[in-house]
This record gives C-alpha cells, structure tokens and sequence, in this order.
C-alpha cells in the first residue's frame, strides 16, 4: 500500500526506459500538435500551384495563341501599356503554352498576370490573401511575424528527432520478432491494432518523413546552414555575402539596359538555362538578378543565379562559377526535395503522404500514451527490479572518452547508411535516388557540425571548471566523444563526396 503523503510518480513503460524513448515520448507530446499542423499544411503545399489554379482559373489562363512573346519582350510592351503599375519581380516558370506571366509589386502586395501573346494584363490580386499564401504563411511561420518561422524550424527539428528515436524504439530485441513488428494484427484488439499502425505507419514513412523534416531544418535556419556549407567547401562566407550585395556602378546620364538584353546577357552567359524570374533594380545602384531554370535534374529544372549591372551588363555572380558544388544543390534541391517536385508526380505524393503522418502518428502515439498515463497518474509507481550497471561503468578517464568514442564511430557509421538508403528509397519511385541520397548526407553533415561546436565548449567548461574538484560529468565527456566521432565520419564522408568530381547536381 501507498504510504500516505508520498509522491506518486509516473511509471516508464520499458521500452521508453532508454534516453530516446524519453526523448520520443516528451517530445511528441510537447510539440506533437505544432509538427503535425505543419506536415498537414506542408502537404497542401505539395500541390499548390495545381491547387491555385484551380481555384482562380481567370487569373493563370490565357487563350494561346500564334506567337507567345519571350519574358524580356513581353515586358516592355506591358510597361507602355500600363506605365503607372511598378513591378518589382517577374516571374515565367510555367512555359505552358496558356499560362500567363506572373509579376509582383513587393510594396503594395500585388500580384498581376500578364498575357504572353500581347503584353495585356489579364488580372491582378492581393497576394497576401490567396489561399495557398496563406497556406504557406501557415506552414512556414504559423501566421507569427519573425518568431513563427523559428518555431517552425525547431518542430522539423523535433520531427528529425521523433523519427529517428521512434526507429531506434522499433528495433526488435531479437529478429524472430521482426515480422510482428512489420504487420497489424487485425485479429488483436483495438488498442493492440493502434499500437501496430503506429510503429508500422512510422517505419515505412520514416524515409520520407525524415528528408522532408531536415529540409525543412535546412530551409528556415539557411542563414546559419549557407555559411557553413561554404565553410566546409573551403570558400568564404563573407566573399559570397559581398557578391550578393554587390552594387551596380552608377555614372552620371547612363540608362539601364532593356530587360530584353539584361535576358540576353544572362543566357548567353549560362548556357542551357533560361531566364524564368527577373528581379528588376530597386534604384540607382540596384541591380538585375535573374533567376535561371536548367534543364538538368530535378525534374522540375535546376536553379541557378546570376547578378549583372544594370547599366553595363557586367556579370557580379555567376552561381554556376561563384558557388560551390553543394551550394549549387542547394539552390536546385533544397525545395524541390522538401515538396516532392524532384522526380514528378510519385515523388509529389509521397511527400504529401509523408506530410500527413506526423498527424497520423500524433493521433495514434496518443491513443498509446493517454491510458498509460492516467493508470499511472491513478496508482502512482511500482517497484521496479534494479538493472545491473553497464559493463563499462567501472572505466573513467581516458579510457571512458576512448570507449565512447569508438561507440560514436559505430553509431555514425548506422547513421551514414541509414541516410543514403533514406534517400534512395525516397526516390526510387521516380528513379531518381542518387541525388537524394547524396543530399541527405551532405546537409546532415552540417548539423553534425552545429552539434560538435555545441559539445567543444560544454566538453571545455566541464573539464576547466568541474574537473579539478573532481565534479566533471561522465555524460558530458559521453556526449563530446560521441559528437566527435560522429564529426570525423561525417566530414570524412563529405569530403568524399565533394572532391570526387561526381557532378550530379
């Protein structure tokens, strides 16, 4: 019997016991709600284009016919017919032969449609009212100026974290077990049947699941993970930030050159792309920045970006020669991945369908959790056997950060299969899986880094300060030697993939 006054404590189911089913379960439960709004939005996003079209035909429309003028053509004929409207951005991905050019005014939040054919303006509308604008201010910042985006992020981190601490749960103590953990038992009860669907539905969409959370980690912290991708390149952060800011250079009387030439400049300059959005110069010293669509992979095109003066046509970033290889992947994956456009319709609907597991997961994990929880909150904690220590306890010092270092080579070399095979399996069903995977592995390695910078000065301070008095902390001498085996491996794995002139991107 309970002793009276004594705190009720809740009790760890044992497959939670471990640190990541810890992990797994508060995790889900504190940010469950928040990661699976996002996946839900981000699957409407998967489709947004069709789904716009869809609901404002008028507006992307355009009756085809006999000669559909090219973007830097068609602009000036608009401009003299409508010499009041300011454009700041024009836009021509969708080379449909009825689909109408998109420009925007920035200041006023305009968004107007142009007919190809005659320079006419076929509609225009606010913006910031469409649905999938809203959709996507939704999915990308939950409708909070500044700190939204942040809180996004931080939940594609915790669906990363959900989704490989939920694998390590799903192991099987022994493999005889594995077909049981790969089925539902439709005969079991409804509970039992829940449990299933959970691990079941949270293996087979882990892959997919998994690239679209570090995508989205990628995409919202870009300001801290573009740096780096150039640091690990062996380029300066700083030289690409003054390319980007570079200035056109004004004299006295000049004029700017004509759209149709600054298209010219920028396509004779990369050969095999064409000019699909113009960013026009905000002033005098402003410049053109074109944004260009390959023909190569991904399906949808590469991207790629090129800066010329307005007044010269001079080239200021060429992202074909400036960039490095990985930051030219990332300009041409990073949302393509995230939204599935890379291989086509199959690779759409996977990540619309990896879009709505964390809802899935979410509803279930709860299902398992909620009882459990008020059974145990109801009769408190019970005796639990006592585990015998690790074998390794008795180590310390050196030969404890050496124990866990070799631990970390193991575990980073899981880690570094697993992700290739993410990859490849996202992919395959379009047949592309050699990029995928090789993405995977590069922008994981950035994170490896972020990690170790973090664990160096806790390692440091640990050791400066506590150590001496003999108060150091074996989990953070643990968590440094793990954090550095893993950044050996993984730079290892970058620097081989980077270096051995496989242009895949």
């Amino acid at each position: 019997m309970e002793q009276p006054g004594k705190k009720k404590r809740l009790r760890w189911a044992k497959h939670q016991q471990r640190w990541f089913g810890k992990w797994h379960l508060y995790l889900g439960i504190i940010a469950g709600a928040i990661v699976a709004f996002t996946g839900v939005t981000g699957s409407i996003l998967v489709f947004d284009d069709e789904i716009d079209q869809a609901l404002n035909p008028h507006l992307f429309e355009i009756m085809a016919q006999q000669r559909k003028m090219p973007l830097g053509e068609v602009i000036p004929v608009f401009k003299s017919q409508y010499p009041d409207i300011r454009l700041d951005y024009l836009e021509a991905v969708d080379d449909r032969p009825n689909a109408a050019y998109k420009a925007y005014n920035f200041k006023t939040e305009e968004q107007f449609f142009i007919n190809p054919y005659t320079g006419n303006l076929a509609g225009k509308r606010l913006y910031e009212s469409a649905f999938i604008h809203i959709v996507t201010d939704l999915h990308t910042a939950l409708l909070i100026p500044v700190v939204g985006r942040y809180i996004v992020g931080i939940a594609a981190l915790i669906l990363l974290i959900l989704t490989i601490s939920g694998l390590r749960l799903w192991i099987p103590d022994k493999w005889k077990q594995l077909k049981s953990v790969l089925t539902v038992n439709f005969k079991a009860s409804f509970k039992r049947q829940n449990y299933d669907w959970h691990n079941i539905l949270g293996f087979y969409s882990a892959p997919v699941v998994a690239i679209l959370s570090l995508t989205g980690v990628c995409i919202t912290f870009s300001i801290v993970v573009i740096p780096l991708l150039f640091i690990l390149s062996g380029q300066s952060p700083q030289g690409v930030a003054k390319l980007l800011g570079a200035k056109s250079t004004y004299v006295a009387g000049a004029k700017p050159l004509s759209i149709a030439e600054v298209v010219r400049i920028g396509e004779a300059t990369m050969q095999g792309s064409r000019a699909a959005g113009i960013a026009l110069p905000g002033d005098s010293t402003g410049n053109y920045r074109l944004d260009m669509l390959g023909t190569r992979l991904p399906v949808e095109g590469n991207r790629e970006m090129i800066i010329l003066d307005q007044y010269s046509g001079k080239v200021l970033l060429n992202s074909r020669t400036d960039f490095p290889d990985v930051g030219n992947a990332y300009l041409s994956w990073l949302t393509p991945i995230h939204y599935g456009s890379f291989g086509g319709l199959p690779t759409q609907i996977l990540a619309l369908l990896g879009g709505l597991m964390p809802l899935v997961l979410f509803v279930t994990g709860f299902i398992i959790w909620w009882p459990r929880y008020k059974k145990q909150k109801k009769n408190g904690d019970s005796p639990r056997k006592e585990q015998a220590p690790p074998s390794h306890t008795h180590l310390s010092g050196w030969a404890y950060f050496v124990f866990n270092l070799k631990k970390g080579f193991k575990y980073a070399a899981w880690f570094v299969l697993t992700g290739a095979v993410m990859g490849v399996l996202y992919g395959v069903v379009s047949g592309i899986i050699v990029q995928p995977a090789i993405f995977t592995l590069l922008f994981t390695t950035v994170f490896v880094v972020l990690n170790f910078a973090v664990a160096l000065p806790v390692f440091a301070i640990n050791m400066i300060a506590f150590a001496p008095f003999r108060k150091s902390s074996r989990r953070v001498v643990r968590y440094f030697a793990l954090s550095l085996s893993f950044l050996i491996v993984f730079l290892t794995v970058y620097w081989l993939l980077t270096r051995t002139g496989l242009k895949v991107f």
